[in-house]
């Protein structure tokens, strides 16, 4: 039937009768292959792009044996049968991809080639990595289906570029040979090499953030704020130090109120727009404009009943004051709650009631000082 249906020799039938008595064996590796490099992924938090696989079709098998059947001596013989993809966004995930790969599965490494290190120079091919593995009798082990473990599969690991490159690639059609003008492989072996630099550049980029957020990060545990830029990363490293909760717990005080929870993240954006630089900045901040901060938050919230206060209260409180000493005014105001809540038709009606309460206090006033 295959030889009438594919015109294979009767090796090649042959094999094509083992590759569809070994079907069970192939859906159950791929199962299992797809199953526990998911969940290992998972486990060490990586983000990847894609995690596919699949089993070889019957007629891409066909083609391939009427090209090279000759090589094979049995269907386990062809690794490719189960193929297993992971495309990751950096180059260095590929390599902890291929770890995992290492500990979960028996790695042939015979057959595995890392063909990222194999095109010269003028190549124009773009390559990954590719491991050649069987499933361990410790992941799977069923007397019934014995070719599970015996059976070789392939995971190739790639990054996205790589993997668009190969896409690529592909449907150019290209192989080799004269019959390519000589202009269209100088523009495949360009286009191969921006795609290189590019992966190479967005690791390395990658990498100088990380170390630029460690170095944030220790500079903050060390309190030197100084030192340390103004930027999300550093504002988000120095909310974990929580250097508003002492502030905010005295105003919650005044009238016993409860502290709910509200991210102080929108802040950073009106700190900016004011004109702070630093973490530093911030301390300053919180040092010379506590006081009147609280005063000004006892004569707003004094009088009332109000017993839930957001967690940003102080900030709030802080920025308020700030422009208010410094000469910003009703515009002032304005401006920082639209940098805070975004553009309403109330916020002028706002701060023109904070300033109306601050101008008897002292801050305002001058007195006591």
């Amino acid at each position: 039937m295959n030889q009438e249906k594919y015109g294979l020799d009767l090796h090649c039938n042959m094999l094509l009768d083992e590759y569809n008595e070994n079907m069970p064996a192939y859906e159950k590796i791929m199962e299992i292959a797809q199953r526990e490099l998911d969940k290992a992924i998972k486990g060490i938090g990586l983000y990847i792009v894609a995690h596919e696989s699949r089993i070889k079709a019957e007629a891409s098998l066909a083609g391939k044996l009427d090209l090279k059947g000759y090589k094979y001596s049995t269907i386990a013989d062809i690794t490719d049968i189960v193929g297993i993809r992971v495309v990751t966004f950096f180059s260095d995930e590929v390599d902890k991809v291929a770890v995992l790969i290492d500990k979960l599965f028996d790695v042939d490494w015979s057959q595995s080639v890392d063909k990222r290190k194999m095109h010269a120079l003028d190549s124009f091919g773009y390559n990954s990595l590719h491991y050649i593995c069987r499933i361990p009798k410790t992941l799977y082990d069923n007397p019934e289906l014995p070719m599970v473990n015996e059976l070789r599969f392939e995971v190739q690991m790639r990054t996205a570029l790589q993997h668009v490159w190969s896409n690529m690639n592909h449907d150019t059609g290209y192989k080799s040979g004269v019959d390519v003008p000589k202009e269209y492989i100088r523009n495949l072996n360009c286009l191969a090499g921006m795609l290189e630099l590019a992966d190479e550049q967005f690791s390395r980029i990658r990498t100088e953030i990380n170390d630029y957020r460690r170095k944030v990060q220790a500079l903050v545990a060390d309190g030197e704020f100084d030192k340390v830029p103004l930027d999300m990363d550093s504002f988000t490293s120095y909310l974990k130090l929580k250097p508003f909760e002492k502030l905010t717990k005295r105003i919650a005080a005044i009238n016993q109120a409860e502290i709910y929870e509200s991210s102080a993240l929108k802040y950073l954006t009106a700190f900016k727009a004011i004109g702070f630089q630093t973490l530093g900045d911030l301390q300053k901040l919180i040092q010379e404009y506590g006081e009147d901060a609280y005063e000004l938050a006892a004569y707003q919230i004094g009088g009332t009943d109000l017993d839930i206060i957001s967690s940003t209260i102080a900030i709030q409180d802080l920025l308020e004051v700030y422009i208010l000493r410094n000469g910003g005014g009703v515009l002032g105001l304005e401006k920082l709650f639209e940098k805070v809540s975004g553009p309403s038709e109330h916020n002028r009606a706002r701060a023109e009631r904070v300033l109306a309460n601050a101008k008897c206090l002292k801050f305002m006033t001058g007195n006591g000082r």
